[in-house]
């Protein structure tokens, strides 16, 4: 099938370039989010999809919406059989969608209908799903409301972070992608309509919503920390400053603390919760490369009550 790719991030890698290599199918062209300025230079660079793009020789629209006439024209003089879409990150509009005969195929992490949104990963680690996946479904207008194709699984480790789960996902993901895409061009797959129960949502995730709260539970405040790592990544703040943290572990053998309360041991750095506390792993002082939280203690010399707020 002729092909129109959209996706920005690098999660939509593993996608094309599995669809890149399929002998199958020829993406005609990429649709990817318009340049933007990355880094601490803060330099204009291209989306991961779109450089990938730019290296196998593909034709790469950048539409600042792809409601733009202009685009929608171009879409249309491609004329795609198929347009498979991974993390694109704006929405599709009717005029799009109704353009190739096979509609817009969606690759979504989860297991729909729960957590439709932006954050399905983080989503499924802060809630403590044990098993997770991703979905191959018929992009519609409502939010990851369409019709599904397949599915795959993947188990939650104890210790996976966002990154972790979300780099399984998008290999895994890649393969349904494909082998949708060959079960539509053989007529052998068909998509059907998502349960009405057990719909859930996942909300971008905000940089608000990675602080961590000591006065909750230590299982919580893991899973709340993993599932914000690598981003926005989790925080909290030591003598007015922020402190970003890597994943934690729960002290079971140590001594009772308050929330927040830091006590600094020679090779470990624990903290208080509304249990057990949690051993600090890395953490990220404000303008500084993250560290063990041990060297970060003996540089900062943590004083009997201090906390993180």
């Amino acid at each position: 099938m002729r092909l129109v790719f959209a996706g920005t991030p690098d999660p939509a890698v593993p996608s094309l370039r599995a669809l890149l290599d399929s002998p199958r199918h020829e993406v005609v062209a990429v649709v990817t989010r318009p340049d933007a300025p990355a880094g601490r230079g803060r330099k204009v660079v291209r989306s991961p999809v779109g450089r990938l793009a730019d290296e196998a020789g593909v034709p790469v629209l950048t539409p600042a919406r792809p409601s733009e006439p202009e685009f929608l024209a171009r879409l249309a003089e491609l004329a795609p059989d198929c347009c498979p879409v991974v993390a694109y990150g704006a929405l599709v509009p009717r005029k799009a969608l109704d353009v190739p005969r096979h509609g817009w195929v969606n690759l979504h992490f989860s297991l729909l209908p729960a957590w439709r949104g932006a954050a399905p990963v983080q989503a499924a680690l802060r809630h403590g799903d044990e098993i997770t996946g991703a979905s191959t479904f018929r992009l519609e207008e409502g939010l990851d409301t369409g019709p599904v194709f397949g599915v795959v699984t993947e188990d939650v480790r104890p210790t996976d972070t966002a990154g972790d789960l979300l780099g399984r996902l998008a290999e895994s993901g890649a393969r349904l992608l494909v082998a949708t895409l060959d079960g539509i061009e053989d007529g052998t797959v068909e998509a059907r309509p998502q349960p009405a129960d057990g719909v859930s949502h996942a909300p971008k995730v905000t940089t608000a919503d990675a602080r961590v709260d000591w006065t909750a539970p230590p299982v919580a405040i893991d899973r709340l920390v993993r599932s914000v790592t690598p981003e926005p990544g989790a925080w909290t703040t030591f003598r007015e400053e922020r402190l970003g943290l890597g994943p934690v572990t729960r002290a079971d053998d140590a001594p009772a603390l308050a929330p927040g309360e830091l006590r600094a041991e020679k090779r470990r750095v624990l903290v208080g919760t509304a249990g057990a506390p949690v051993q600090l792993g890395e953490v990220r002082p404000v303008g500084k490369r993250p560290m063990p939280a041990a060297d970060w203690a003996r540089g900062v010399r943590i004083a009997a009550g201090e906390r993180l707020t």
